[in-house]
């Protein structure tokens, strides 16, 4: 299993993963989820993976192949027109097409292998966060369905996340917003996959958080924290501490201080 997620906030964005993948108790390794792609000075593209290991990579390649092929086509004339009818990463114009033609490329990877893998019980499914912008043009936060089709974080729900999903969706429902710092949003994604990697042993470190200023058109810090990270280890004690505390200053029951019963009548 994974756990990826990505904040968007006024000032741009965060988007982080673990790095553990699992086939049984037995067999666990680390894989990077976190894909950086920047195929022209004008746009830069964050992909996160989650899903079928063999699918992620596969989508990765025939991503890096577009690319490749459509530089080489660059190069033979300088002067022709990008080639829309067959888009890459290079060559859409709005962040939404970027996210229709990765939604394209997964399916085409799932159909080709899906039913093979069926056969043994294993699912050939995907599912991607998008992050990036293309200058001109704000910066998104998409979610793509192995299904092919896609939707945005909004600045209601400034956040998405992909894989396990269930442990550390409650700290985000309750602090992020998009007014956040990108540090803050850094934070709070870690503490968002300290949560998840507490509950459900298939996450874990190593974590990697990249954090995005808005314009910048390219990545102010890129972060691999192992498990003995000191961040890491500082932040998870920090969290819980604070927890310690909030739970202790809760509300006391009347009865608690002195000012009669509310027991059952």
């Amino acid at each position: 299993m994974t756990y990826c997620l990505g904040v968007a906030v006024d000032a741009g964005l965060v988007l982080a993963s673990d790095s553990r993948t699992n086939a049984g108790i037995d067999y666990v390794t680390s894989y990077s989820k976190l894909h950086l792609f920047t195929p022209a000075p004008d746009r830069l593209f964050v992909l996160l993976s989650a899903g079928n290991l063999a699918t992620t990579q596969e989508i990765m390649n025939r991503v890096r192949r577009d690319l490749a092929r459509a530089q080489q086509g660059f190069q033979q004339d300088q002067f022709q027109a990008p080639a829309l009818a067959n888009p890459t990463l290079a060559n859409v114009s709005y962040l939404f097409e970027a996210a229709d033609y990765l939604g394209r490329v997964s399916l085409a990877v799932q159909s080709q292998h899906g039913p093979a893998l069926a056969q043994q019980g294993i699912s050939a499914q995907a599912t991607l966060i998008l992050g990036g912008q293309i200058a001109g043009q704000p910066p998104g936060l998409y979610m793509i369905y192995p299904q092919g089709n896609y939707f945005a974080a909004s600045p209601e729900t400034p956040y998405l996340q992909i894989g396990e999903n269930k442990y550390g969706k409650p700290v985000l429902d309750r602090l992020a917003r998009a007014e956040m710092s990108l540090e803050d949003a850094a934070r709070l994604c870690l503490v968002s996959l300290d949560a998840t990697a507490r509950s459900n042993v298939t996450v874990g470190p190593p974590y990697e958080l990249a954090l995005y200023p808005r314009d910048a058109l390219a990545l102010s810090h890129r972060l691999k924290l192992e498990t003995e990270a000191p961040l890491l280890a500082a932040a998870s004690k920090s969290w819980d501490q604070g927890l310690q505390r909030a739970f202790e200053g809760l509300p006391r029951f009347d009865w608690e201080n002195g000012s009669g019963s509310q027991g059952p009548t």
